[in-house]
């Protein structure tokens, strides 16, 4: 074996390495101070995730007895045109919203940018098994039109058996930001633990997030960034589309289904409502993750638990509609049940994780009324639907959620119509008023799965032991 010469002949460089041990030192602090900071951070909402099978037995016992009370009850019916209402109001006020004009894009880098203008980013990516999409991803997040030396990009490995460790070694060679970290076999905690295993040891102002299949604009990031100017932005996500919207009745149903998800989105946000992450194309402030003590990693779905932590520490999320992330949509039935589950147990799970943080009024009372009106809309009412569909057979009587129930719908609709037509300008939806219409009504059709799958996850949470076994969604490089 040949070996190179020792560099550290002489005291000199012995005395040259004094700063560095110095720096090396002064960074290890700083990452036990930073450690410790979470610890505490992360037991102040940790104290619900014990018992959530139990509570959420609970929970579904009380909405058949209510649905049972309102049959038995002489005034049910009053009760709910009562609650029809009030969620009717909720309604009228998110759709009458008018969203806050966005901030102006970055300037494009130039040789005399003052780069302190442009904060410094870390590009996180948890992938698995990834060999047919992680090569484009890297290529795209490589060549962003911002300054190369104020961001990274972190692809984090999490034990792949297939030719993606091969790959992203290929990839190193080629572009000099690229860090690869590889999780071992016995790594915990999913997503959240590599995630976490990264972000506290980067140098990021903002930290973003996005999944293996994402295909990222090259100007995200300038547009993106002026949405923290606003100190009380914690994360912004951005508008997702689907890469391969035409190939099915599924995907072109998850077209609609992100059009009327991110229209909702910006109608909430817009009255002080709840913003919510979806994952890919998400961007946290350093800050507001440190507060909130990093990723969560006792949940199925990270962005959502994260989204509740946000707001339970007054943070904003705000939304970013153009340019938006494609991603891949599922095609085919089976997968998409799995991936749905896990996103209905993961959402529900946020719920009996905070509720009491939640009924103590730590959101405010503009995001708390917001996020009761639409957790009833979401789970309680397809989990009622059941119960109350029922009764009403034996009594030979209608079911006594049809008002609540049809506005419902007729909310879904028209906002899943106004986002079509918002977003029809990225080519996934048609310009003509009358295929747009048919278009709202395809996806009302597929948006029905969302019933079974909600009040199934209600139901299993209520009486397994342990949680959804987490199905991981194939990527098949569709839309290439």
């Amino acid at each position: 074996m040949t070996t190179q010469g020792n560099p550290w002949q002489d005291e000199e460089s012995y005395g040259e390495l004094e700063p560095i041990n110095s720096l090396l030192s002064e960074l290890s602090d700083s990452l036990n101070d930073l450690e410790q900071n979470l610890e505490s951070n992360i037991s102040r909402f940790s104290a619900g995730f014990v018992g959530r099978r139990r509570k959420a037995a609970v929970g579904l016992a009380v909405i058949w007895s209510g649905v049972l009370g309102l049959h038995l009850f002489a005034y049910g019916s009053w009760l709910v045109m009562a609650l029809t209402s009030v969620m009717g109001l909720h309604a009228i006020r998110v759709l009458a919203a008018r969203p806050t004009p966005l901030p102006a894009a970055l300037p494009l880098p130039s040789a005399a940018a003052d780069l302190a203008a442009y904060p410094y980013v870390s590009i996180l990516v948890s992938a698995k098994n990834e060999e047919l999409v992680i090569g484009r991803l890297v290529e795209d997040l490589c060549n962003l039109d911002y300054p190369t030396s104020r961001y990274d990009l972190w692809i984090i490995d999490d034990n792949s058996s297939d030719c993606t460790p091969a790959l992203l070694e290929q990839l190193a060679q080629l572009y000099g930001n690229l860090n690869i970290i590889r999780r071992s076999p016995d790594a915990s905690g999913g997503k959240s633990g590599a995630l976490n295993q990264v972000w506290m040891g980067t140098q990021a102002e903002i930290v973003a997030v996005f999944d293996a299949d994402a295909k990222v604009p090259p100007d995200l990031l300038r547009r993106v960034l002026p949405l923290f100017e606003r100190e009380q932005v914690g994360a912004v996500q951005v508008r997702k589309s689907i890469s391969n919207a035409l190939t099915n009745f599924w995907t072109r149903g998850q077209v609609a289904e992100m059009a009327f998800d991110s229209y909702v989105q910006q109608q909430r946000i817009a009255i002080g409502g709840i913003g919510e992450l979806r994952g890919n194309g998400q961007f946290v402030r350093r800050l507001a993750l440190e507060r909130c003590g990093g990723w969560n990693e006792e949940t199925i779905t990270d962005d959502l638990d994260l989204t509740i932590r946000l707001h339970l520490d007054r943070w904003d999320i705000d939304l970013l509609m153009m340019p938006p992330v494609a991603e891949e949509g599922v095609t085919h039935a089976v997968g998409l049940w799995h991936q749905r589950n896990r996103w209905a147990e993961g959402g529900y799970q946020r719920y009996l994780d905070y509720w009491r943080l939640i009924a103590q009024n730590k959101l405010g009372t503009a995001k708390t009324i917001d996020l009761v009106m639409f957790l009833m809309t979401q789970y309680l009412l397809p989990t009622a639907a059941i119960p109350d569909f029922l009764i009403a057979l034996v009594r030979s009587r209608p079911p006594m959620l049809v008002p609540v129930t049809s506005l419902a719908l007729l909310f879904s609709f028209i906002s899943m119509f106004s986002g079509l037509r918002q977003t029809r300008s990225s080519g996934t939806a048609p310009k003509n008023p009358l295929k747009l219409l048919a278009q709202t009504g395809l996806g009302a059709v597929y948006m029905l799965h969302w019933l079974p799958v909600m009040a199934s996850t209600t139901a299993r949470m209520a009486v397994r032991p342990k949680q959804l076994k987490w199905v991981k969604t194939v990527h098949h490089g569709s839309g290439d």
